[in-house]
């Protein structure tokens, strides 16, 4: 029995950890030191392991937040219209663990993740940006979900978790390689920022009514789905247009055509939610998982794109 609860236990918390979702921030982070690589002829390993440590303990601090902060949702969305891409984990919910441990595990996770920037920072000399860049980063992400701020009922949450794995990541991942932030990154950012906004976006629409009726004010609640559909239209429409923009800034053209199967995919969403397809629910579902697709896509195209470039 004891070996039974300590396996639990361990489940429970890899549950809580997230690791697939973990793929939105390294990725943009594994592009931007790619970037630094094939622009610059700069790498540096333990700086990339350092930072990406420093990203998955900023994700680990966002999700432990979440989980802690939105029990109330989370229970109301299990017994409504969840989705496997909403609702939280539910495993504070179904008692899988005690919800002040996540609380705890939240504070140790942007503890770390301080510590491991104050070393990046001291023992590499990264530059004069380094840090201030992992404090937006942390305020961004911790206090998403968390009190005091809670981003996610002010209207900008979306926004700034766009911003924090979108450009931020790139731009980080690329500066402490180098010590500057190429100008294509602020174009290369576009589609990734604009479909991880795409992702928060639609996951909450599966949460909707326990959204109202726990007052969350998120976007969807703030527009109502049909305005929200129309939202989420719009930046996929940028994050395309954004990404053919980044080609001219001098990656190869070779991207587009990596890039051409995410185009795609992104169309069809917006099809579909133009159609007021989100309404049901199957299909709902399976359009949260395509729009991660999407976000994975586009930096796994620039990815493939710079790893085969002619030098």
């Amino acid at each position: 029995m004891e070996r039974t609860s300590f396996t639990g236990t361990v489940k429970a918390w890899v549950t809580l950890s997230r690791p697939p979702f973990h793929t939105v921030g390294v990725f943009p982070f594994f592009l931007g030191t790619l970037l630094a690589w094939r622009f610059d002829n700069v790498f540096n390993l333990p700086l990339f392991l350092l930072g990406t440590l420093a990203v998955i303990l900023i994700m680990l601090a966002t999700y432990y937040g979440g989980e802690y902060s939105d029990v109330m949702e989370d229970k109301l969305s299990a017994s409504m219209d969840r989705n496997a891409f909403s609702g939280g984990t539910q495993v504070i919910i179904k008692n899988l663990l005690p919800r002040h441990h996540a609380h705890i595990a939240s504070y140790v996770a942007l503890g770390l993740t301080v510590i491991t920037g104050l070393i990046i920072q001291f023992k590499y000399d990264t530059g004069p940006l380094t840090i201030p860049l992992g404090v937006i980063g942390i305020l961004s992400g911790f206090f998403y979900s968390m009190m005091p701020i809670r981003w996610v009922t002010r209207g900008v949450g979306e926004i700034l978790i766009g911003f924090c794995y979108g450009w931020l990541p790139v731009a980080v991942a690329y500066y402490l390689q180098t010590g500057r932030i190429h100008s294509v990154i602020n174009f290369m950012s576009i589609p990734i920022a604009c479909t991880v906004f795409n992702i928060i976006l639609i996951n909450e629409f599966p949460d909707h009514r326990a959204d109202v009726i726990a007052r969350k004010s998120n976007l969807v609640v703030r527009f109502g789905k049909e305005k929200s559909a129309v939202l989420y239209i719009l930046m996929h429409l940028i994050g395309i247009a954004g990404y053919v923009v980044s080609v001219t800034q001098g990656l190869p053209m070779s991207a587009l055509v990596c890039y051409a199967p995410v185009a795609a995919v992104c169309l069809w969403l917006c099809f579909m939610m133009g159609a007021k397809k989100y309404t049901n629910k199957k299909l709902l579902e399976t359009m949260c998982a395509l729009t991660i697709v999407t976000n994975l896509g586009s930096a796994l195209a620039y990815i493939l794109a710079l790893y085969f470039m002619r030098p």
